[in-house]
């Protein structure tokens, strides 16, 4: 099972007086990074956020939000009656037209302080009842993430069993290429050494050197056994994307080997089709938890 890296959650908390609201957001990055959007009073709880979203959600560019809306009872905010007074009365000392109260109030609004407000301390049973809510985020979170990587895993298989199956098809063509390689050197040698006196032992030395050049029987072998081991780990119970992009440099390492030592027409046309298929993998692990 893969999880993709993309996703969001979201939760609500409905007190008597105050509205919520938890939202979760992550997308795709290398590394765990994230970001925090909470009110000032909440600020004492925001490692323990970090952590606790980090040792669920593990990577990726993550943003925490908390949203606190005011449904009743007092405002933490407070007019500054003295302070707007003294605005107000030094603004229209300075203008000399008489400016309109309404006016007036409209610009002093909008001067520093002219609205206090009172510093709030963290109710700790209150937060329980919102940590219980980040949690609930956190796991929808994930849940779109499961859902998401599913669509991902169907994708990935459906390249990785492509590329075994091209794989399949190479050995079909290896008698052909041997036969071949082995027609042209034959073919060489003879209008080379026809009238020539050469060293037979050394011949065969470096014939033997050369054929085992062109052998490509470990790749075939290890090709196979890195695309079991790709199913393998993408059928585990925990996503790793970052080890199956470690498994798919090494698939590419072997197609990039099969494809230089093939010459073989046929074999290299699939060895581009091989590619082609590792490549749709490996933009698709970008998003891979």
């Amino acid at each position: 099972m893969i999880q993709s890296m993309t996703g969001f959650g979201r939760s609500t908390l409905i007190l008597p007086h105050k509205k919520i609201t938890v939202e979760v957001r992550s997308l795709n990055s290398k590394q765990t990074d994230i970001t925090t959007r909470i009110p000032s009073f909440y600020k004492v709880k925001e490692m323990h956020l970090r952590t606790l979203v980090s040792s669920i959600l593990r990577r990726g560019k993550i943003e925490l939000s908390i949203f606190v809306e005011n449904t009743g009872g007092e405002s933490q905010y407070k007019i500054n009656n003295e302070l707007i007074d003294s605005y107000m009365n030094t603004l229209q000392e300075f203008s000399d037209e008489k400016i309109a109260k309404s006016e007036l109030l409209n610009i002093v609004m909008h001067l520093p302080d002219a609205l206090k407000s009172e510093r709030q301390e963290i109710d700790e049973k209150e937060w329980l009842l919102v940590e219980d809510k980040v949690l609930e985020a956190i796991h929808a979170l994930v849940d779109f993430r499961t859902k998401e990587g599913a669509g991902l895993e169907i994708v990935i298989h459906k390249e990785i069993q492509a590329i075994d199956a091209l794989h399949d098809q190479v050995l079909i063509h290896e008698k052909d290429r041997i036969d071949k390689v082995k027609n042209r050197i034959s073919s060489k040698l003879e209008d080379a050494l026809d009238s020539v006196e050469y060293d037979q032992n050394r011949l065969e030395q470096e014939m033997i050197y050369f054929i085992e050049k062109l052998d490509i029987s470990e790749e075939k072998v290890r090709l196979r056994n890195h695309c079991t081991y790709f199913i393998e780990t993408m059928d585990q119970d925990q996503s790793s994307g970052k080890k199956l992009g470690f498994i798919a440099q090494e698939i590419g390492r072997e197609i990039n080997t099969l494809g230089s030592k093939a010459n073989h027409a046929e074999i290299q046309k699939l060895v581009v089709q091989m590619k082609d298929a590792l490549e749709k993998i490996k933009e698709q692990l970008l998003n891979v938890l």
